[in-house]
């Protein structure tokens, strides 16, 4: 990458602050160990939740909760945002950073558990956007899965989809470069998406379920 291309990356990052709110929930998935999405993957989250009026969300890995406040942000007053984790830890942490936002009860669902024992259970057709930003070996189900859930017209986002700067390297052949590259390839060949693969943040894949 040359240099100008890497300092527009960082202002692209950089090009909306965060409040006080979300820096706190960065810092608590730093004491988890939790990798939230960087600014500018979670803008992006924030306007297509926006854009496609998304009154029904499923986010598969809460974290410490900066996406689902992004996710929040973006999403109409009565929408409902279903957030998968399979630490309880983490639920907490994105609960408090809820409380800190003056998030309604009524408007989130966290759900402990593995995302593969729950997304099965959720309504066909019943979500208008599904973010995956979990485990990258279970990408692939997890992507199948959400283009189950969603709506046409609705919204799939997946997070680290250039995964560390590998993914666009054919020789980079480790096991998660490998599947997230392959994931890409799934969405990009689905006739049932139309898709993209946006440069923020460490790659945001989208696309809209016909």
């Amino acid at each position: 990458m040359s240099t100008d291309k890497a300092q527009s990356w960082v202002y692209c990052e950089e090009f909306l602050d965060e409040d006080d709110v979300v820096l706190r929930a960065r810092e608590r998935a730093s004491h988890l160990g939790c990798t939230p999405v960087l600014p500018g993957a979670g803008a992006a989250l924030r306007v297509l939740a926006a854009a496609a009026q998304a009154r029904a969300v499923v986010e598969v890995g809460t974290g410490a909760g900066v996406g689902s406040l992004y996710l929040l942000r973006g999403m109409p007053a009565d929408g409902v945002l279903t957030t998968i984790d399979l630490e309880l830890e983490h639920q907490r942490a994105a609960k408090e950073a809820f409380a800190e936002e003056g998030v309604r009860s009524t408007r989130t669902r966290a759900i402990s558990g593995r995302a593969m024992d729950v997304l099965p259970r959720l309504t066909d057709g019943g979500y208008d956007m599904v973010v995956v930003d979990a485990d990258v070996e279970n990408y692939p189900a997890y992507v199948e899965q959400a283009v189950r859930l969603l709506r046409p017209g609705g919204v799939l986002a997946v997070d680290d989809a250039l995964w560390h700067d590998r993914v666009a390297d054919p020789a980079r052949r480790d096991e998660a470069t490998t599947t997230v590259r392959d994931v890409g390839r799934h969405v990009r060949g689905d006739d049932r998406l139309v898709p993209a693969l946006l440069p923020v943040g460490e790659g945001l894949l989208v696309a809209v379920r016909r």
